[in-house]
């Protein structure tokens, strides 16, 4: 038997308040002996580390480098390798993109593409506003008569803007296979790379996909810097169960990333509307504090910082949030769990394999000797490394929404 069966088997809805922080990203590696969140001054995530019960975690299997759907879908008790969802549909629901049974869509990034190469994966992170205006001459171009429509059979391809150089791609036909592989090199300095197909039902929508970033490169050829697309994480509409139906109970969302709040609508969480600044995460919790019984909340700053390389604004980034601790910790959640989907050490200007500091706060938790909140530190608390799968019913367990297994 599964979690997610038992799931069904075990809970109890009750009042207790739960609140799951994600740290996006947070693990570090050591640059001049320290870590981003050893370098860190993090009174309140120290404070907390004191309290609680802390440990590591795994995403998905030690070793693996999880992308930040299969790693969120851990964290939510959903295992990522029966769980296998593109990323492009999470960022379309975060978009409020429409996705009905023949749309096949994928996360798209404007890049920069001289010489043969792809220069910049983000066009120096375009400014948003220059990023709609291309995707609707993009749009107009395509449903012109003088477009390129003709050549894509009965297919009809849209483009929204998101933040900054990212966009969601929307391609709507009969027969389009997700099974693709991305079409994005994942590294400056490096070709362009055409989708593949990973079954022989999905050679049309490769062909069609193929075709499209060909017209649109040859398109945008005089832009000087967003001159080419990249697309990555193509997925039509999953089937999986909500929250409220495992677990029983009333989840809530506070991100302000796409792809997140798609994520939450995916598996049935209400999406609270929180703006940019940090601030409003916290106003938000605590404006619908009373509404729900679960809240994940997503702080993204900290991985952007590490995917930049830049370890003084990752470090900054953690200081950050620990200040807006405080605000979390006055609600009096019953059940406080402070993690991480992955670790974006800046090391690497990427995801990683190394596990996630991991800490839960409960009157039911048992704490440990740790005093500090940082990866080394975890790493000798009372839970030690176990799989980012078992964070959930941790949670349950301490918020007294799980009963006893068997006589």
């Amino acid at each position: 038997m599964d979690w997610e069966t038992l799931a069904k088997d075990l809970t109890v809805s009750n009042d207790a308040k739960i609140v799951l922080l994600v740290l996006d990203g947070m693990g570090g590696l050591p640059v001049d002996g320290k870590t981003e969140l050893e370098t860190a001054r993090t009174p309140n995530l120290d404070a907390l580390a004191a309290r609680g019960a802390c440990g590591l975690t795994n995403p998905v299997l030690p070793g693996i480098t999880p992308g930040s759907g299969p790693a969120h879908l851990s964290l939510f008790g959903y295992d990522p390798l029966r769980h296998q969802l593109g990323r492009g549909i999470l960022e379309a629901l975060g978009s409020g993109v429409e996705v009905g049974p023949n749309d096949l869509v994928a996360r798209g990034n404007f890049a920069t593409f001289k010489a043969g190469l792809v220069t910049d994966r983000r066009a120096g992170r375009l400014a948003t506003e220059i990023n709609a205006r291309i995707c609707q001459g993009i749009n107009a171009a395509f449903a012109s008569s003088k477009g390129a429509k003709a050549p894509f059979e009965d297919v009809e391809v849209r483009l929204f803007p998101g933040k900054e150089h990212r966009f969601v791609a929307r391609f709507s036909g009969e027969g389009l296979d997700d099974r693709l592989s991305d079409a994005d090199p994942q590294k400056e300095g490096k070709p362009r790379v055409p989708a593949k197909p990973l079954a022989p039902e999905a050679e049309r929508a490769a062909a069609v996909v193929n075709r499209f970033l060909d017209w649109v490169t040859d398109l945008l050829k005089d832009e000087p810097v967003a001159n080419t697309i990249l697309v990555r994480g193509f997925s039509k509409f999953p089937s999986i169960p909500s929250m409220s139906d495992l677990y029983r109970i009333r989840p809530a969302a506070v991100a302000n990333y796409p792809m997140y709040k798609g994520l939450a609508r995916l598996l049935g969480m209400s999406v609270l509307d929180a703006g940019a600044e940090t601030s409003s995460l916290f106003d938000a919790l605590e404006k619908h504090y009373k509404n729900f019984d679960f809240f994940y909340i997503h702080y993204k700053k900290t991985d952007s910082a590490g995917e930049d390389g830049n370890f003084a604004a990752k470090v900054a980034a953690i200081e950050e949030i620990d200040a807006f601790l405080p605000r979390l910790s006055a609600l009096g959640p019953d059940v406080l769990v402070i993690t991480s989907d992955h670790s974006t050490p800046a090391l690497l200007k990427g995801h990683s394999w190394h596990p996630n500091p991991f800490c839960l706060v409960s009157k039911y938790a048992l704490p440990d000797a740790v005093t500090r909140f940082s990866e080394r530190d975890c790493g000798r608390g009372i839970l030690g490394c176990f799989p980012a799968l078992q964070a959930m019913p941790l949670m349950l367990a301490h918020g007294l929404k799980l009963k006893k297994y068997g006589a």
